[in-house]
């Protein structure tokens, strides 16, 4: 109390005080953004990515036609060996897919990366079971590398990690030649830094 009494007691003391207050704003924002996702993490649940073709009728809403629609895939679950229910309303082909691997003591990965085309030709990264050590500006990347990490050799940046943990889609363009890329990468980008890298390879069918 006394000292702050004392950075008030005359003007100039105001002055330098204030400005002080100002500038630490924009540095305090900045050590949280950078420090706080080492003890956050954020969750994200996404289900598997599937197209619907069926003609819903009127007198049924949406939620109504899902509703049917997975009942009716969990009917045919026992005999689709390692099929979702959601994978069951779409021609879903796994084309590529690989584990996520610690990149150092520090940055840690587990979780899988598997690239599947669906039934409207669309291309999708689904990332499952994902959990990666938490930081700022992470994005996730499609690598030509086999080994995932030399971006010299090409990649496409597929946006923004949605969450260090969890289930998740990442559409991929449709002008990406899946077979030219070999890797996904979750990378900070504002410091350079490889946080995870799996390796892919062809999806046994």
């Amino acid at each position: 109390m006394r000292l702050f009494r004392w950075l008030i007691a005359t003007k100039p003391r105001k002055i330098v005080t204030g400005a002080v207050l100002i500038a630490a704003v924009p540095v305090i924002a900045f050590g949280w953004w950078l420090g706080s996702p080492l003890f956050l993490n954020k969750t994200v649940d996404e289900e598997f990515p599937r197209t619907v073709s069926a003609v819903i009728p009127d007198s049924m809403t949406r939620a109504e036609a899902e509703t049917v629609m997975d009942e009716a895939a969990e009917e045919n679950v026992a005999a689709a060996d390692g099929m979702t229910p959601a994978m069951l309303e779409t021609s879903t082909v796994a084309l590529k897919s690989g584990s996520f691997r610690d990149e150092d003591r520090v940055h840690r990965g587990s979780g899988t990366a598997t690239i599947y085309t669906i039934d409207d030709g669309s291309q999708v990264l689904r990332l499952e079971d994902l959990d990666v050590t938490n930081g700022p500006d992470l994005f996730v990347l499609l690598m030509v590398d086999p080994e995932g990490k030399d971006k010299s050799q090409g990649y496409v940046e597929l946006g923004r990690l949605k969450g260090n943990r969890g289930n998740q889609n990442y559409d991929i363009p449709a002008d990406v030649a899946i077979g030219d890329h070999n890797a996904v990468m979750i990378y900070c980008r504002a410091f350079s830094v490889v946080f995870s890298t799996a390796p892919l390879s062809d999806a046994a069918i």
